[in-house]
């Protein structure tokens, strides 16, 4: 018999955020359902993230993807994190503000393998490379801190979508080029008026700071990232296993916003609660985890299903593809059931996955909830 779903499978955080999400949209006005595009005319060196320079006697770059432990947006730490270890071109450490859990939104928890403090004294000269994903507080001032510290050490800084709030809040952006999630532009604008900030790019570099749109644009950003360390050979490899063709940064900024249509469906999925459902995903030793991130990031944003790990076996702790620890959700010796439950994950390429888990939600809750997810992760092949 399905037991009772605990709070921790629907936790308190994942519901203030998406309600927090639902009262601005309704509280927004006719207006905001319009935007304004900014087209500028950029550079190449803007369009490209500049080639990595070897530093301090090392082979290959030290990168840190930085997260706060109580909550960092699942995708948009995972996928840089992920398709950088696979790509051998540099040393990745996946950090949190201490050791640890890191709870992930919008589903997911890891342990972390380093936190900001051990990270500084294994390496007191910096990373060449720090990740900054969406994080719950952007205003965090042991994260600001440490950013600076390590921008001050000759570090590149790339925010990956709501990332950029850390990094402007930081003081890095001012009288630079940036681009952020289309939901977040007008409010960036406002709030950091010292930046110039860009749309129609995935992702916008300017000197040592890099920004990108939302979620699924941490796959570019990352390829283009390999590609600056390395070379475009070396990214193409990564990008043929996930399914992708290209990383450029073209991109139709125009195409996400907000409709009548979009409101409704967030309005009328939330309220059929008695619809929701938990969508369990296999998870297992050495599992892709951009996959994982992809599609659980993608049914927990329906507002009608929430994605939980569930293990195959008695295991506490997982050791993913590209070394990632994740705690699983549900496994073999808990008796909890799911409502629904997903094939386990084959030879089929991350994006493609990904596609085929929208396809999926369009035939679960509508095509119009398919939609709203792919315009929440800012997927333009959608």
């Amino acid at each position: 018999m399905k037991t009772k779903r605990p709070p921790s499978f629907f936790r308190v955080s994942d519901f203030d955020n998406h309600y927090k999400f639902l009262m601005r949209i309704l509280g927004l006005s006719v207006f905001a359902f319009v935007f304004s595009v900014y087209t500028f005319e950029l550079s190449a060196e803007t369009q490209t993230i500049p080639k990595y320079q070897s530093r301090f006697g090392r082979t290959r770059p030290v990168v840190a993807v930085i997260g706060d432990n109580y909550m960092t947006e699942l995708t948009d730490f995972v996928i840089p994190y992920a398709v950088l270890t696979r790509s051998q071109t540099a040393d990745v450490f996946a950090l949190g503000t201490e050791t640890g859990t890191m709870n992930l939104f919008p589903a997911m928890k890891i342990e972390v393998q380093e936190s900001l403090s051990s990270f500084d004294q294994k390496f007191p000269e910096g990373a060449d490379y720090v990740i900054v994903p969406a994080v719950h507080h952007s205003e965090n001032p042991i994260f600001l801190k440490w950013l600076n510290l390590q921008s001050s050490k000759g570090a590149t800084v790339i925010g990956v979508c709501d990332g950029v709030w850390v990094v402007a809040n930081a003081g890095l952006l001012n009288g630079k080029k940036a681009t952020g999630f289309w939901y977040s532009l007008n409010d960036l604008e406002k709030k950091f008026p010292k930046t110039t900030w860009i749309r129609n790019r995935r992702y916008v570099a300017d000197g040592k700071v890099v920004t990108t749109t939302a979620v699924t644009a941490s796959i570019p950003v990352s390829l283009a990232l390999v590609e600056a360390i390395a070379d475009k050979e070396a990214a193409m490899k990564v990008a043929k296993d996930l399914g992708v063709n290209d990383w450029n940064p073209a991109h139709d900024s125009n195409r996400f916003r907000l409709t009548m249509n979009s409101v409704y469906t967030i309005v009328s999925n939330t309220i059929s609660f008695w619809s929701h459902e938990e969508i369990g995903i296999p998870v297992f030793s050495g599992m892709d985890e951009i996959k994982l991130a992809l599609v659980a990031d993608a049914y927990s944003r329906t507002y009608r299903s929430h994605a939980v790990s569930v293990a195959d076996s008695s295991e506490k702790k997982i050791e993913t593809q590209s070394g990632l620890v994740l705690i699983p959700d549900v496994n073999a010796n808990q008796t909890k059931s799911v409502d629904r439950m997903l094939p386990k994950f084959d030879a089929t390429p991350a994006v493609t996955e990904f596609e085929f888990a929208l396809k999926k939600i369009g035939e679960l809750y509508g095509k119009s909830t398919a939609a709203f997810v792919a315009l929440l992760l800012e997927y333009p092949q959608f």
